[in-house]
């Protein structure tokens, strides 16, 4: 995780840049520009050889490689630089699918309950513009899906129920589900071979769905105001392809869950460990402790 940059000119020289872009990448072949929060792209830098120019990144850059491309220099001199960067450690934990149909994580709920908030967090990255990210399911027919439809990430709902007025704390039973009924999109051209952040808050009777840096704020219906969460599968049905990072559901790791052999967890196949993940494997199952006896 990258935090800051700092330039110097060349050590006893007349070659120093007064201006530069950054670049960032995940493969060292793909690369991103990077953009402060006020869209300004370049980065002012040095006025002599000797002084140094340091600059804070306003939201760190998460990437295994970095390019610096000059863009101005003094007009004296020659193109010449002293680089340093400041970071941190960051966690990564990455698990691949290969877009197969049997391809899935599953979590299951140890004690299905009712919940007027859920929080899920996630990044990932794929070359294909359509397939399953998340889709929830509740006991009472009540599901949530958030899928990538031509390259934007899209969200719906849909019950294989009816709403009872009697008591709207429950479904009425019915043979067949409705239609998905979308709620929000986001986003464009998602399906870059970036890592893209999403988020997706469920709060009583709103949703916010964030991706990258947009949020959008959606009225969900009155059903879902207390949803009876049984269970979570992650690119269980529309062939996704790609890779997720960092997947927590309110708060667990179920990707740092899997790789530690938790004991709801079964796989499926190995599981990609690090940012290393140029090849997809199959997912994994995170099932109910009571499944297993």
């Amino acid at each position: 995780m990258i935090t800051a940059v700092a330039t110097q000119g060349r050590y006893g020289s007349s070659d120093w840049l007064t201006s530069y872009l950054l670049m960032f990448s995940d493969t060292g072949h793909n690369w991103k520009q990077y953009r402060q929060e006020d869209s300004i792209g370049s980065f002012p830098g040095n006025s002599n050889a000797d002084s140094v120019v340091q600059h804070k990144l306003q939201q760190p850059a998460i990437a295994r490689f970095l390019r610096l491309i000059p863009l101005d220099w003094n007009p004296s001199g020659r193109i010449g630089l002293r680089l340093e960067t400041y970071g941190c450690p960051y966690t990564s934990d990455v698990v691949s699918f290969d877009g197969g149909s049997s391809s899935g994580l599953v979590f299951r709920s140890p004690v299905p309950r009712r919940t007027s908030r859920d929080v899920v967090t996630l990044k990932f990255k794929t070359l294909r513009n359509s397939g399953t990210l998340l889709q929830a399911e509740g006991r009472d027919g009540l599901s949530l899906s958030l899928e990538l439809e031509r390259g934007k990430l899209t969200t719906a709902v849909s019950f294989s129920g009816l709403y009872n007025a009697v008591d709207p704390s429950t479904i009425l039973p019915t043979t067949s589900p409705s239609e998905p009924r979308r709620l929000a999109s986001l986003g464009s051209l998602l399906d870059d071979q970036h890592w893209h952040h999403v988020a997706v808050e469920r709060r009583s009777s709103h949703l916010n769905l964030t991706v990258d840096k947009h949020t959008e704020r959606v009225q969900i219906p009155t059903e879902f105001s207390h949803w009876d969460v049984e269970q979570k599968s992650l690119v269980s049905k529309r062939n996704f392809q790609g890779c997720l990072e960092n997947l927590l559901y309110n708060g667990h790791n179920l990707i740092e869950l899997a790789k530690n052999n938790d004991h709801q967890i079964t796989g499926c196949n190995e599981m990609v460990n690090s940012r290393n993940d140029s090849n997809y494997e199959t997912g994994l199952t995170i099932r109910n402790t009571h499944d297993m006896h």
